[in-house]
């Protein structure tokens, strides 16, 4: 019997976006005869683990990633951890050598890792940043990301590769650095014709405090509102937890399946502007209103950019009340169709 090769799968563990965008690329993996090992660490591979008990899991070093209180302090707090990530980074590599020994791996993906490349393997690095927004700093912060592109043998981006496309200048370059692939808009979901039965759905991620912080405000402006809510508080914990308080239904976690079905019967959906959630809700031909994580200028950039292309209105985490929402309806909404060819793209292993 011929053994099926195995890739090592390995998302950052920063908020659950890299991880669920990960979820339509291990499902091809298996669907193409190959074996996924999936690597990360705290609740992205809690998550992986949920979405996939059968496969073999392993835990890298943590980056430790959290946001500060204040969005204008955040860039200043990921410059003051940079020696920490830098030594995550040299750790993550001695972690993968051992891997590639363990489990005789033969190709490695990795989303935004910065430390999961083999010299002697094929090495992909998935981003949708290849221009990295930060303010008066993005010149520094995109030459340092092309820098780490670099070291990879190919680059992969969840998008279109045309002027139709959801990221923006964040992941489009007139002159690519290495070899760049656009997988188009991948997503774990697929639209469904289901009855609508909740008229508000609120889908949280992202690391603390930020998102507790969020989740606090949209309870307490939640509680006058005279609507059906779904409330998914995006806590990846053992047991999942429903809890009721009127006309709000609230989980601490839903799986892929579950957040499928519901996103399909909600009408609209109040979220962060990750980039994961944006291809998300684009599959799902969903409307939307996007509160981005303060002093994230990615978030802010994607969600000023599709409020100006009159497809989901935004506003600020300090500013959001439950009135904004009536602005949803004269916004078109997100969809994008597109498919992606996982054999073709698959072929380098």
């Amino acid at each position: 019997m011929k053994l099926r090769k195995r890739i090592l799968v390995a998302p950052l563990n920063w908020g659950l976006g890299h991880s669920t965008r990960c979820i339509p690329i291990i499902q091809a993996l298996i669907d193409q005869g190959f074996d996924p090992i999936i690597a990360s660490d705290g609740v992205a591979l809690e998550l992986l683990k949920k979405e996939f008990p059968s496969l073999i899991h392993e835990e890298l070093p943590s980056y430790n990633i959290t946001y500060s209180k204040k969005g204008i302090f955040f860039k200043y707090k990921i410059l003051k951890d940079a020696p920490r990530i830098l030594k995550t980074q040299k750790e993550e590599l001695q972690k993968v050598k051992e891997l590639v020994k363990t489990y005789d791996i033969v190709g490695i993906i990795s989303d935004n890792r910065f430390g999961v490349r083999h010299k002697n393997i094929p090495s992909i690095f998935i981003t949708h940043q290849l221009q990295v927004l930060s303010g008066a700093t993005t010149w520094f912060s995109t030459r340092f990301h092309h820098n780490v592109i670099k070291k990879f043998d190919e680059c992969w981006v969840p998008d279109a590769a045309g002027k139709l496309n959801l990221s923006g200048k964040l992941g489009h370059l007139d002159h690519p650095i290495i070899p760049t692939k656009y997988l188009g808009p991948i997503s774990r979901f697929n639209r469904q014709n289901l009855e609508i039965i909740y008229d508000l759905m609120v889908l949280l991620s992202g690391p603390e405090p930020q998102r507790t912080m969020l989740q606090d405000k949209l309870l307490t402006e939640l509680s006058n509102y005279n609507a059906k809510v779904l409330f998914v508080r995006g806590v990846i914990e053992p047991e999942q937890l429903v809890e009721k308080k009127e006309n709000i239904t609230i989980y601490n976690f839903m799986t892929s399946n579950e957040l499928e079905t519901a996103l399909n019967q909600s009408a609209i959906v109040v979220s962060r502007s990750g980039y994961t959630t944006v291809l998300d809700l684009a599959k799902l031909g969903k409307k939307a209103f996007f509160i981005p994580t303060p002093g994230q200028t990615e978030q802010e950039y994607l969600a000023l950019e599709l409020q100006k292309q009159g497809l989901v209105p935004t506003c600020k985490q300090s500013q959001f009340k439950i009135k904004d929402l009536e602005r949803v309806k004269d916004f078109k909404g997100l969809s994008f169709e597109t498919e992606t060819n996982f054999e073709s793209l698959f072929s380098l292993f």
